[in-house]
């Protein structure tokens, strides 16, 4: 570790011209009772002094205000949302991020609005369920009805297939033409000597991996060739409420468009509410609670539920040009200029929703117009050094994050710039809203050298970094960094810190809590009376800083031993010859 970071430009080095600055993290923050006074490089300090809160609100507010209508990919709110950024991305001097002389890259996505039914027959009784209230199901396919009939339904655990921890929860069993039944999260097991505590070792203990996403669940029954997949939804393994599901699924869905209109994918996905599915295995003559015991064995096998499911889902699709947002500041060195930093923060929301009484518009004040309006402000901070960065930086504001990472997924799968030049990518979702913290989170695991990065810029702010106190909720895995990741780029996503100035020990979950419950994903995410912006400067003062340092620096940032991610970007630079970066 420390190697790697030697071996890179001293952080020292960019401290040693340092100065007091006069607003932001660089003022004294108090810590465990003592002020750590922070400072930073005079050549820094133009570009930090420009991002402010007020500058924050503004962007956000705009981008938030009804007029946009939700930001819905396809909507009104698109074309203003587009026209916005690329406007404020010409304000600030930054050149156009396609190579084709514009601000956009066109993402073609396939929007489809599913009517479905369903039910279940199971002991001789017929389960009907009601839409949303019980279940949520779409059809990734693009065609106009999908339909599973008389289908054996079969219990699978997890439905996770993990080699490296010799686990497989189909144990051989075809599913093919069958509807399985799958727990949302990662096999929480306990650890041999002590059940009370959870086996580390395996899924990282309490930390959420890939293998608990719901992405992951239908990626894997499509694989295995099942008719229809159904993940029982339970508020704490999920991370969210039931709502967040029903509020998303029952509305327009999209995708990106494929040659083979994705019939590659399970014909059905579904989620249903923890008390349905109680009910469709008593009817079973199953017990879940003891089923959901025995799935965290490795030793787990399917428990066919003695049931049948019925699903049709008749979709109505559209085919649309989306677009992601992309302006570049060029890097000032001629031989350096041609590789990258991409900072990136989604711009859409969930749009608005005309079956709804009174307000209709989920403006998505914090989800994300926040985040992408913290991404103008590092843009506009990076136009304000005397010399740019060694490196180019990109300023990527991504669509359709709320639709499945689909942005970021396209420009990752069809980068304009090199993923083999590409050194790292920098995430926004969300900004810090209540205040100055003493500390920032880190979301996921120590897993690149860009948390050593992000240590010493937090070090130099006077702050400390804190694990992920919501490991469990999976969040690495849920924004758009993950398909940079996925595609073997070193990312970084943070969080807000949980050490609040001047508030006790609780309100850091206490208002976590109130979101998560009130307003994520609701029509009430808007700007609220309460916020104060002061910790969202310090945030993006610091991602500023280690942007600043990666674009200057003599080596990548690289995936540490352990990662899930090393793997395919040790391929990629191999792969990328004589002329690539230099490498370890």
């Amino acid at each position: 570790m420390k190697k790697r970071i030697h071996a890179m430009v001293s952080f020292a080095a960019v401290l040693s011209l340092a100065l007091a600055c006069t607003s932001g993290p660089t003022n004294v923050n108090t810590n465990s009772g003592a002020a750590a006074t922070s400072s930073v490089a005079a050549e820094l300090k133009p570009a930090l002094d420009a991002i402010t809160a007020n500058d924050i609100m503004q962007h956000t507010r705009v981008m938030s205000g009804d007029e946009y209508e939700g930001r819905g990919p396809g909507t009104k709110g698109e074309e203003l949302t587009v026209k916005y950024l690329t406007e404020q991305f010409q304000r600030i001097g930054l050149k156009p991020g396609n190579p084709d002389g514009t601000y956009v890259q066109k993402v073609p996505l396939v929007g489809f609005t599913g009517v479905p039914t369903a039910s279940f027959t199971a002991g001789g009784k017929q389960l009907n369920l009601t839409f949303p209230q019980d279940y949520v199901a779409v059809s990734r396919r693009f065609v106009p009805e999908s339909k599973v009939e008389n289908s054996d339904m079969v219990f699978v655990g997890y439905g996770v297939v993990a080699p490296e921890y010799g686990w497989d929860d189909y144990k051989g069993l075809d599913v093919r033409g069958k509807t399985i039944v799958m727990l949302i999260n990662d096999p929480q097991v306990p650890s041999a000597g002590d059940p009370a505590t959870l086996d580390d070792k395996m899924f990282k203990g309490k930390a959420m991996t890939y293998y608990g996403r719901w992405t992951y669940k239908y990626e894997i029954a499509s694989q295995k060739g099942a008719a229809a997949a159904v993940i029982i939804h339970e508020t704490g393994p999920a991370g969210y409420p039931y709502e967040v599901v029903s509020g998303s699924w029952s509305r327009e869905n999209f995708d990106i468009q494929t040659p083979d209109k994705n019939m590659g994918r399970v014909a059905v996905e579904s989620w249903i509410t923890t008390d349905r599915a109680k009910e469709l295995f008593t009817a079973s003559g199953q017990d879940f609670d003891a089923l959901k015991k025995a799935a965290l064995s490795k030793d787990f096998k399917p428990v066919a539920l003695n049931a049948k499911a019925n699903m049709t889902v008749k979709n109505t699709i559209r085919e649309i040009d989306s677009n992601n947002v992309i302006a570049k500041l060029e890097g000032s060195d001629p031989t350096l200029k041609n590789e990258y930093v991409i900072y990136t923060a989604h711009w859409d929301h969930l749009g608005r929703d005309p079956k709804l009484s009174g307000d209709q518009i989920f403006n998505g004040a914090l989800d994300n117009a926040s985040g992408t309006a913290a991404l103008l402000e590092i843009a506009e901070a990076f136009t304000k050094l005397a010399t740019p960065p060694k490196r180019s930086i990109l300023f990527l504001a991504v669509t359709a994050e709320e639709k499945g990472l689909l942005g970021a997924k396209y420009y990752a799968e069809n980068p304009l710039y090199p993923l083999n030049k590409t050194l790292a990518n920098i995430n926004m979702d969300g900004v810090n809203q209540w205040g100055r913290t003493t500390d920032i989170t880190m979301v996921g695991d120590d897993n690149s050298t860009l948390i050593d990065l992000l240590r010493e810029a937090a070090t130099a702010q006077g702050r400390t970094v804190n694990p992920d106190p919501e490991s469990e909720k999976g969040f690495y895995y849920r924004s758009d960094h993950f398909e940079f990741a996925k595609q073997g780029v070193p990312a970084l996503y943070t969080d807000s810190g949980i050490t609040y100035e001047g508030k006790d020990a609780a309100f850091s979950k206490q208002k976590r809590d109130e979101y998560t419950t009130n307003d994520y994903h609701k029509v009430s995410d808007e700007i609220k009376s309460d916020w104060n912006l002061t910790g969202a400067v310090d945030d993006a003062q610091l991602l500023t800083m280690i942007g600043y340092r990666v674009a200057q620096g003599d080596r990548y940032p690289e995936w540490k031993a352990g990662s899930e991610f090393k793997g395919k970007r040790d391929e990629m630079m191999r792969g990328a010859g004589s002329g690539g970066p230099s490498m370890p």
